[in-house]
């Protein structure tokens, strides 16, 4: 392997604000510390929290690198200490804490998984965040069961193009909300026995239709506002509701009786702040659930489009348009 330089170029938050503040910058090529490892990045995924940690208003954890970007693949180029599941050489896939959006990313060695045989660097890039957040979300949170519905809101969305695909393959049916008709149309591509353009129908209406007047077991909302009493009407009897971003707005006046004449739970979670500890226990969970259907190639995520690292910034303007279908992804 070639010597691991001391500089890289990174992609830094200049200040916070739009898109034209992430800038190139050279930093130092940061070391391993006990338990990690240093990736030479690939690929990096690009997601929604960047784009708020960019406007200000999602700060990084403590500890945790103030750079952009929460996933990568790459090659493992050094080892820290007591890092033992991956050896130098091997191509992983990975949540970071922050970073991703850099030459060299240091990543948890519990929380690297080797990138599936059928994978491209840029699929294995795109794959960490998505598939943790909708596997801890829908199936441990939500419970979602063989035969049960899932009701995913922003259907296209790198997170909702895992979600349906996940689902489907482990033996559930899925109803996706999109905003137009190409995304209606890969959402059913994907798998989704129906696609609601929400612009254009009443989203409890077309479930209780899809469902029989049933309702639907499981929602992954990321939209909140006014959607959170919605989401109770077209939730089923004992129903859960996991909420993962609120786009839509955090706060919402809603008639909570439905909570206990249904028997719902509505509950949610983020990914970023969780301890080592809980994302390790998660990956050994999608290693052992999921990972043979990556392997087999039967999810993949849908990659929207890629950019040069040094255009970070038109991938952001890229993903505010919300015309993405599934994820959008900086290459190294």
């Amino acid at each position: 392997m070639e010597p691991v330089p001391s500089q890289m170029t990174v992609i830094g938050i200049s200040k916070p604000g739009g898109p034209e503040v992430l800038l190139p910058e050279t930093r130092a090529v940061p070391t391993p510390g006990p338990g990690e490892i240093l990736v030479k990045v690939a690929a990096a995924g690009v997601n929604r929290p960047d784009v708020a940690q960019r406007s200000g208003s999602y700060p990084p954890p403590p500890g945790a690198s103030d750079l952009p970007g929460l996933e990568i693949s790459g090659v493992v180029v050094a080892l820290g200490d007591g890092a033992t599941r991956h050896k130098l050489g091997d191509k992983v896939m990975s949540l970071v804490a922050g970073g991703g959006y850099a030459e060299y990313c240091i990543a948890q060695d519990a929380q690297a998984m080797t990138v599936p045989a059928a994978f491209s660097m840029i699929e294995a890039g795109a794959t960490a965040e998505t598939l943790m957040t909708v596997w801890h979300n829908v199936f441990e949170r939500g419970g979602l069961q063989p035969g049960e519905t899932l009701l995913v809101h922003g259907g296209s969305s790198g997170i909702g193009t895992m979600a349906i695909q996940l689902a489907v393959a482990l033996g559930s049916k899925v109803i996706a909300t999109v905003g137009s008709q190409d995304k209606a149309d890969a959402c059913l591509k994907l798998g989704a026995m129906r696609a609601i353009n929400y612009k254009t129908e009443d989203f409890v209406a077309a479930v209780k239709d899809a469902t029989g007047g049933k309702g639907v077991e499981v929602i992954l909302d990321m939209v909140g506002g006014d959607y959170i009493e919605r989401n109770y009407d077209a939730a089923a009897m004992d129903g859960r509701i996991v909420q993962i971003a609120f786009l839509g707005g955090a706060k919402a006046t809603v008639n909570f009786t439905k909570l206990m004449i249904k028997r719902l739970h509505h509950t949610g979670s983020t990914l970023r702040p969780r301890s080592n500890a809980d994302k390790a226990a998660m990956v050994a969970a999608i290693e052992a659930k999921v990972m043979p259907l990556l392997s087999e190639g039967r999810i993949k995520p849908l990659i929207d489009g890629t950019f040069p690292l040094q255009q970070a910034a038109d991938a952001h303007r890229r993903m505010e348009t919300s015309q993405h279908i599934g994820k959008i992804v900086l290459t190294v």
